[in-house]
């Protein structure tokens, strides 16, 4: 039977600029992706994910700049001649053919001789757990399947990239879960380097080895999700890859310690660190805290305490999440949940405790 495994190849992306009338959407975005690298796109609608994803496919206006393949200079080729697969949101299956006939149609495009195909196609579905399915058609199959009907169609044809532009978006929960662990599954086994386009911070985390984070047509951050997590470089990469606390202020010294110093007149010494003095913002987590009855005196050492009185609580299973007015700002702080564990009221009084080892100052 035949071996799906096209060779992988890396994508690079020099200075690539692209505007619609007057409203830029592309701004000099340079990047590399690693030859079988399964690489994110992540932002809200309108950052240029997917118009970036376009570009690379050869869809809409050429963009100034360039976009290689490979060493292959792709910028000015027309999408058949790159040699990439799309899957889109839609699935786009031909509803009047059969799962093998969808499968199929790219490589009768190319002329492919009738036993290649065949075995292709054969291959293709066993990729995707759809052989016994081959002779149906897309109305009398569930999402999820209509989905990897399409990864096939797309893998079929041996592209050199693999381009998704938000193929998980019209599936419920817990579909997308397994979905998302399939695309994985295929592109570990194919080792075919991938370009993933979703909103979902969710998504982007569980299946990326790279992430780069856009908004308004520019790249924030490049890098792992834990690294963007753990270490992001500005506030919108800190507030859009999870749940932050952001407190504006600057950082002084005292003597030749560095503290900041918050808007509101919170102090948090932040020994140790070799920071520059000037205006910057406070991030922390909410994992980072923990919550505790006001007055109790049990902060850990080192640590910062911010009295307040709960405003807000949602319970989500492993956790409950409360929402603390701490002076004119309110804090989240998770705290883990167990049977029988204490909670907190609405209303009641607390202190929050902080550990100012986790606190980062971005933008100094």
């Amino acid at each position: 039977m035949t071996d799906i495994r096209p060779e992988a190849v890396g994508v690079t992306i020099e200075d690539v600029s692209l505007s619609f009338g007057t409203t830029e959407v592309l701004k000099g975005i340079t990047l590399k992706i690693e030859p079988g690298e399964f690489f994110t796109f992540l932002g809200p609608s309108g950052s240029g994910k997917s118009t970036l994803l376009r570009a690379i496919a050869g869809f809409g206006p050429t963009p100034a700049g360039r976009i290689l393949i490979g060493d292959d200079d792709v910028t000015h080729l027309v999408p058949w001649r790159r040699n990439v697969g799309m899957v889109f949101q839609s699935y786009a299956l031909w509803p009047h053919m059969t799962v093998r006939k969808n499968v199929a149609f790219g490589l009768e495009e190319r002329k492919v001789g009738a036993r290649e195909i065949s075995s292709r196609v054969d291959a293709a579905l066993d990729l995707v757990g759809l052989r016994e399915f081959a002779e149906r058609r897309p109305s009398q199959l569930s999402g999820g399947q209509q989905q990897r009907v399409a990864l096939a169609r797309t893998v079929v044809v041996e592209p050199r990239v693999l381009l998704l532009d938000e193929p998980l978006s019209n599936l419920d929960a817990n579909l997308r879960v397994q979905m998302r662990r399939d695309i994985l599954e295929l592109q570990r086994e194919l080792k075919l380097t991938t370009i993933f386009v979703t909103h979902d911070q969710e998504e982007a985390n569980t299946t990326s080895d790279r992430i780069a984070v856009l908004n308004d047509g520019l790249i924030q951050q490049v890098g792992s999700p834990m690294e963007l997590y753990d270490n992001p470089a500005n506030r919108f990469v800190a507030y859009f890859l999870g749940t932050a606390n952001l407190i504006d202020g600057r950082v002084e010294f005292e003597a030749t310690t560095p503290v900041f110093q918050a808007d509101d007149g919170t102090r948090i010494s932040l020994a140790g660190r070799e920071l520059p003095a000037g205006a910057g913002t406070a991030m922390f987590r909410p994992q980072d805290l923990t919550i505790g009855k006001a007055g109790a005196d049990d902060a850990a050492a080192g640590g910062v305490v911010l009295p307040g009185s709960i405003r807000h609580r949602e319970f989500l299973g492993s956790l409950v999440r409360y929402s603390v007015r701490v002076g004119t700002r309110e804090i989240l702080v998770d705290d883990s949940h167990h049977a029988g564990g204490r909670i907190f009221d609405v209303g009641e009084d607390v202190d929050l405790h902080l550990d100012v080892d986790r606190v980062q100052v971005l933008g100094v």
